[in-house]
Protein backbone atom coordinates (compact mmCIF):
# COMPACT_ATOMS: atom_id res chain seq x y z
CA UNK A 1 0.00 0.00 0.00
CA UNK A 2 1.53 3.13 -0.87
CA UNK A 3 0.38 6.32 1.59
CA UNK A 4 0.05 9.84 -0.31
CA UNK A 5 1.04 12.75 2.31
CA UNK A 6 -0.62 16.13 1.48
CA UNK A 7 2.13 19.01 1.77
CA UNK A 8 0.97 22.12 3.53
CA UNK A 9 2.99 24.73 2.25
CA UNK A 10 0.87 23.40 -1.53
CA UNK A 11 -2.21 24.70 -0.14
CA UNK A 12 -3.74 27.84 -1.62
CA UNK A 13 -3.10 30.46 1.24
CA UNK A 14 -6.71 32.47 1.77
CA UNK A 15 -6.66 36.09 -0.04
CA UNK A 16 -6.35 39.43 1.22
CA UNK A 17 -9.86 40.76 1.47
CA UNK A 18 -11.36 37.04 2.45
CA UNK A 19 -12.36 38.58 6.36
CA UNK A 20 -13.85 41.67 4.37
CA UNK A 21 -16.38 38.56 2.95
CA UNK A 22 -16.75 37.32 5.91
CA UNK A 23 -17.44 40.39 8.24
CA UNK A 24 -19.85 41.67 5.11
CA UNK A 25 -21.80 38.02 5.65
CA UNK A 26 -21.85 37.69 9.20
CA UNK A 27 -22.96 41.55 10.37
CA UNK A 28 -26.55 41.61 9.48
CA UNK A 29 -26.43 38.76 12.12
CA UNK A 30 -24.18 40.74 14.62
CA UNK A 31 -26.85 43.81 14.02
CA UNK A 32 -29.71 41.61 14.75
CA UNK A 33 -28.49 39.69 17.66
CA UNK A 34 -27.23 43.27 19.03
CA UNK A 35 -31.16 44.92 18.86
CA UNK A 36 -32.67 42.07 20.47
CA UNK A 37 -30.68 42.67 23.24
CA UNK A 38 -30.80 46.21 22.98
CA UNK A 39 -34.77 45.98 23.25
CA UNK A 40 -35.22 43.17 25.32
CA UNK A 41 -37.41 43.47 28.47
CA UNK A 42 -36.54 41.89 31.61
CA UNK A 43 -39.45 39.95 33.28
CA UNK A 44 -40.14 41.91 36.75
CA UNK A 45 -43.06 40.79 39.16
CA UNK A 46 -44.78 43.40 41.16
CA UNK A 47 -46.64 42.13 44.44
CA UNK A 48 -50.14 42.62 43.49
CA UNK A 49 -50.98 42.67 47.34
CA UNK A 50 -48.76 45.84 47.42
CA UNK A 51 -50.37 47.34 44.53
CA UNK A 52 -54.32 47.17 46.30
CA UNK A 53 -52.45 48.21 49.19
CA UNK A 54 -51.40 51.16 47.70
CA UNK A 55 -55.33 52.18 46.59
CA UNK A 56 -57.03 51.54 49.84
CA UNK A 57 -54.21 53.42 51.47
CA UNK A 58 -55.35 56.01 49.00
CA UNK A 59 -58.84 56.15 49.52
CA UNK A 60 -58.29 56.17 53.34
CA UNK A 61 -56.10 59.03 53.14
CA UNK A 62 -58.83 60.96 51.23
CA UNK A 63 -60.99 60.03 53.79
CA UNK A 64 -58.99 61.73 56.23
CA UNK A 65 -58.82 64.58 54.87
CA UNK A 66 -62.08 64.85 53.97
CA UNK A 67 -63.09 64.06 58.14
CA UNK A 68 -60.84 67.41 58.65
CA UNK A 69 -62.17 69.31 56.08
CA UNK A 70 -65.71 68.36 57.67
CA UNK A 71 -65.01 69.19 61.08
CA UNK A 72 -64.42 72.90 60.13
CA UNK A 73 -67.17 73.94 58.84
CA UNK A 74 -69.09 71.51 61.90
CA UNK A 75 -70.53 74.78 63.29
CA UNK A 76 -72.20 75.96 59.88
CA UNK A 77 -75.90 74.71 59.00
CA UNK A 78 -76.00 71.38 58.97
CA UNK A 79 -76.73 69.42 56.06
CA UNK A 80 -75.26 72.63 54.10
CA UNK A 81 -71.78 70.68 53.27
CA UNK A 82 -73.82 67.66 51.82
CA UNK A 83 -74.89 69.41 48.90
CA UNK A 84 -71.46 70.18 48.04
CA UNK A 85 -69.89 66.49 49.01
CA UNK A 86 -68.94 65.77 44.93
CA UNK A 87 -67.19 69.19 44.79
CA UNK A 88 -65.08 68.33 47.86
CA UNK A 89 -64.08 65.17 46.84
CA UNK A 90 -62.82 66.25 43.75
CA UNK A 91 -60.48 69.18 45.39
CA UNK A 92 -59.17 66.40 47.71
CA UNK A 93 -58.43 64.17 45.13
CA UNK A 94 -56.77 67.03 43.33
CA UNK A 95 -54.44 68.01 45.89
CA UNK A 96 -53.61 64.47 46.57
CA UNK A 97 -52.85 64.33 42.69
CA UNK A 98 -51.38 67.79 42.37
CA UNK A 99 -48.79 67.38 45.58
CA UNK A 100 -47.77 63.77 44.35
CA UNK A 101 -48.28 62.49 40.95
CA UNK A 102 -47.95 66.14 39.20
CA UNK A 103 -44.16 66.68 40.82
CA UNK A 104 -43.20 63.20 39.91
CA UNK A 105 -43.78 61.57 43.54
CA UNK A 106 -45.60 58.74 44.49
CA UNK A 107 -49.10 59.19 46.30
CA UNK A 108 -49.10 58.52 50.16
CA UNK A 109 -50.20 54.89 49.61
CA UNK A 110 -47.90 53.92 46.69
CA UNK A 111 -45.13 55.55 48.95
CA UNK A 112 -45.50 53.31 52.19
CA UNK A 113 -45.38 50.69 49.53
CA UNK A 114 -42.70 51.65 48.06
CA UNK A 115 -44.25 51.85 44.21
CA UNK A 116 -43.99 54.82 41.59
CA UNK A 117 -45.80 55.05 37.97
CA UNK A 118 -43.65 54.42 35.31
CA UNK A 119 -44.46 55.42 31.57
CA UNK A 120 -44.73 51.37 30.08
CA UNK A 121 -44.46 53.35 26.30
CA UNK A 122 -40.61 54.30 26.71
CA UNK A 123 -39.66 50.79 27.62
CA UNK A 124 -39.84 49.97 24.36
CA UNK A 125 -37.00 51.65 23.36
CA UNK A 126 -34.85 51.73 26.10
CA UNK A 127 -30.67 51.12 25.63
CA UNK A 128 -29.32 49.74 28.92
CA UNK A 129 -31.13 47.47 31.69
CA UNK A 130 -29.75 46.60 34.77
CA UNK A 131 -32.55 45.91 37.11
CA UNK A 132 -35.98 46.01 35.01
CA UNK A 133 -36.97 48.95 37.51
CA UNK A 134 -35.95 51.85 35.04
CA UNK A 135 -38.01 54.04 33.19
CA UNK A 136 -39.04 57.57 33.05
CA UNK A 137 -42.21 58.81 34.77
CA UNK A 138 -45.20 59.68 33.69
CA UNK A 139 -45.36 62.19 30.88
CA UNK A 140 -47.03 65.66 30.75
CA UNK A 141 -49.89 64.46 28.80
CA UNK A 142 -50.41 61.32 30.62
CA UNK A 143 -50.50 63.32 33.69
CA UNK A 144 -53.04 65.75 32.78
CA UNK A 145 -55.19 63.35 31.17
CA UNK A 146 -54.74 61.07 35.01
CA UNK A 147 -56.21 63.77 36.36
CA UNK A 148 -59.05 64.49 34.01
CA UNK A 149 -59.88 60.42 34.24
CA UNK A 150 -59.57 60.50 38.02
CA UNK A 151 -60.99 63.82 39.15
CA UNK A 152 -63.24 64.71 36.35
CA UNK A 153 -64.65 61.73 35.49
CA UNK A 154 -65.50 60.74 38.77
CA UNK A 155 -66.81 64.46 39.82
CA UNK A 156 -68.98 64.54 36.77
CA UNK A 157 -70.37 60.97 37.06
CA UNK A 158 -71.08 61.86 40.69
CA UNK A 159 -73.06 65.09 40.04
CA UNK A 160 -74.73 63.33 36.90
CA UNK A 161 -75.79 60.37 39.33
CA UNK A 162 -77.15 63.07 41.69
CA UNK A 163 -79.17 64.99 39.61
CA UNK A 164 -80.54 62.27 37.68
CA UNK A 165 -82.20 60.64 41.02
CA UNK A 166 -83.00 64.37 41.77
CA UNK A 167 -85.04 64.52 38.76
CA UNK A 168 -85.74 60.67 38.65
CA UNK A 169 -85.31 59.96 35.44
CA UNK A 170 -86.24 56.28 35.75
CA UNK A 171 -89.63 56.75 36.43
CA UNK A 172 -91.92 55.42 34.17
CA UNK A 173 -93.91 58.84 34.13
CA UNK A 174 -90.91 60.72 32.76
CA UNK A 175 -90.59 62.07 29.24
CA UNK A 176 -89.06 59.70 27.04
CA UNK A 177 -85.79 61.75 26.59
CA UNK A 178 -85.15 62.01 30.66
CA UNK A 179 -86.04 57.69 30.64
CA UNK A 180 -83.44 57.09 27.27
CA UNK A 181 -81.04 59.20 29.33
CA UNK A 182 -81.57 57.17 32.52
CA UNK A 183 -81.21 53.61 30.70
CA UNK A 184 -77.99 55.18 28.65
CA UNK A 185 -76.43 55.58 31.87
CA UNK A 186 -77.40 52.60 33.35
CA UNK A 187 -75.85 50.82 29.97
CA UNK A 188 -72.35 52.60 30.25
CA UNK A 189 -72.12 51.79 34.05
CA UNK A 190 -72.19 48.30 33.56
CA UNK A 191 -70.33 47.94 30.13
CA UNK A 192 -67.73 50.10 32.51
CA UNK A 193 -68.28 47.17 35.90
CA UNK A 194 -67.92 44.64 32.85
CA UNK A 195 -64.52 46.17 31.58
CA UNK A 196 -63.35 46.86 35.04
CA UNK A 197 -63.74 42.84 35.78
CA UNK A 198 -61.66 41.65 32.74
CA UNK A 199 -59.06 44.05 33.96
CA UNK A 200 -58.95 42.53 37.13
CA UNK A 201 -58.97 39.67 35.88
CA UNK A 202 -55.93 40.00 33.72
CA UNK A 203 -54.52 41.99 36.58
CA UNK A 204 -53.97 39.10 38.64
CA UNK A 205 -52.78 37.10 35.71
CA UNK A 206 -50.01 39.43 34.78
CA UNK A 207 -49.58 42.05 37.53
CA UNK A 208 -49.81 45.06 35.45
CA UNK A 209 -52.02 47.84 35.19
CA UNK A 210 -54.71 47.88 38.01
CA UNK A 211 -57.91 49.93 36.38
CA UNK A 212 -58.46 50.83 33.07
CA UNK A 213 -56.76 54.04 33.60
CA UNK A 214 -53.75 52.64 33.96
CA UNK A 215 -53.84 50.40 31.37
CA UNK A 216 -55.29 53.34 28.60
CA UNK A 217 -52.70 55.50 29.42
CA UNK A 218 -49.77 52.22 30.21
CA UNK A 219 -48.61 54.09 33.52
CA UNK A 220 -47.37 50.63 35.21
CA UNK A 221 -46.45 50.53 38.94
CA UNK A 222 -43.01 49.40 39.54
CA UNK A 223 -41.09 49.80 42.43
CA UNK A 224 -38.90 52.78 43.43
CA UNK A 225 -36.26 50.94 45.35
CA UNK A 226 -35.03 47.58 44.69
CA UNK A 227 -33.61 47.39 47.91
CA UNK A 228 -36.31 48.66 50.00
CA UNK A 229 -39.29 46.88 52.06
CA UNK A 230 -43.02 48.09 52.82
CA UNK A 231 -43.05 51.20 55.71
CA UNK A 232 -46.69 49.54 56.78
CA UNK A 233 -46.83 46.55 59.45
CA UNK A 234 -49.94 44.97 59.75
CA UNK A 235 -49.37 43.63 63.42
CA UNK A 236 -51.90 46.12 64.26
CA UNK A 237 -54.36 44.70 61.70
CA UNK A 238 -53.74 41.37 62.68
CA UNK A 239 -54.41 41.62 66.09
CA UNK A 240 -57.87 43.68 65.57
CA UNK A 241 -58.90 40.31 63.20
CA UNK A 242 -58.55 37.87 65.76
CA UNK A 243 -60.06 40.37 68.41
CA UNK A 244 -63.28 40.54 65.89
CA UNK A 245 -63.46 36.84 64.76
CA UNK A 246 -63.19 35.78 68.86
CA UNK A 247 -66.04 38.26 69.59
CA UNK A 248 -68.10 36.72 66.78
CA UNK A 249 -67.85 33.49 67.77
CA UNK A 250 -69.06 34.43 71.04
CA UNK A 251 -71.74 36.40 69.86
CA UNK A 252 -72.64 33.16 68.04
CA UNK A 253 -72.21 30.48 70.52
CA UNK A 254 -73.24 32.23 73.79
CA UNK A 255 -77.09 32.36 72.50
CA UNK A 256 -77.52 28.62 72.07
CA UNK A 257 -76.14 28.01 75.44
CA UNK A 258 -78.44 27.32 78.45
CA UNK A 259 -77.87 29.58 81.32
CA UNK A 260 -79.20 28.05 84.19
CA UNK A 261 -76.53 25.28 83.09
CA UNK A 262 -74.07 27.70 83.09
CA UNK A 263 -74.91 28.88 86.45
CA UNK A 264 -74.97 25.82 88.72
CA UNK A 265 -71.70 24.42 86.67
CA UNK A 266 -69.71 28.13 87.86
CA UNK A 267 -71.44 28.10 91.18
CA UNK A 268 -69.30 26.15 93.05
CA UNK A 269 -66.37 28.05 91.97
CA UNK A 270 -67.51 31.69 93.03
CA UNK A 271 -68.17 30.01 97.12
CA UNK A 272 -65.62 31.66 99.69
CA UNK A 273 -63.65 28.99 101.02
CA UNK A 274 -63.45 30.32 104.14
CA UNK A 275 -67.46 29.81 104.85
CA UNK A 276 -68.38 26.19 105.61
CA UNK A 277 -71.46 24.85 104.38
CA UNK A 278 -73.22 24.68 107.80
CA UNK A 279 -73.27 28.77 108.16
CA UNK A 280 -76.51 30.09 109.20
CA UNK A 281 -78.91 31.56 106.05
CA UNK A 282 -80.00 34.46 108.41
CA UNK A 283 -76.37 36.18 108.23
CA UNK A 284 -76.11 38.68 106.17
CA UNK A 285 -74.34 38.31 103.03
CA UNK A 286 -72.00 41.65 103.08
CA UNK A 287 -70.89 41.69 106.11
CA UNK A 288 -71.23 38.26 107.88
CA UNK A 289 -73.44 39.93 110.42
CA UNK A 290 -76.23 38.06 112.72
CA UNK A 291 -79.78 40.50 111.89
CA UNK A 292 -81.35 42.14 115.12
CA UNK A 293 -84.67 41.10 114.14
CA UNK A 294 -84.49 37.71 111.72
CA UNK A 295 -87.49 37.25 109.76
CA UNK A 296 -89.15 35.03 107.68
CA UNK A 297 -92.37 36.09 105.37
CA UNK A 298 -95.17 33.13 104.68
CA UNK A 299 -95.88 31.73 102.50
CA UNK A 300 -92.81 32.63 100.13
CA UNK A 301 -90.37 32.06 102.64
CA UNK A 302 -88.47 34.99 101.81
CA UNK A 303 -85.63 36.63 104.57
Amino acid sequence: MISVRSNPSAAAPPQEDAWITSYQNLRPHWHSVALSHQHQTLPISISRVNQFDAARLDIEMSAMLKEQLVKVFSLMKPGMLFQFEPELDAFLEFLIWRFSIWVDKPTPGNALMNLRYRDERAMEIREKVRTGLEGPGLTVAQKMCYCIATVGGQYIWARLQSFSAFRRWGDSEQRPLARRAWGLMQRIEGLYKAASFGNLVIFLYTGRYRNLIERALRARLVYESPNMNRAVSFEYMNRQLVWNEFSEMLLLLLPLLNSSTVKSFLHPFSKDKSSSSSEDDSTCPICRASPTLPYLALPCQHR
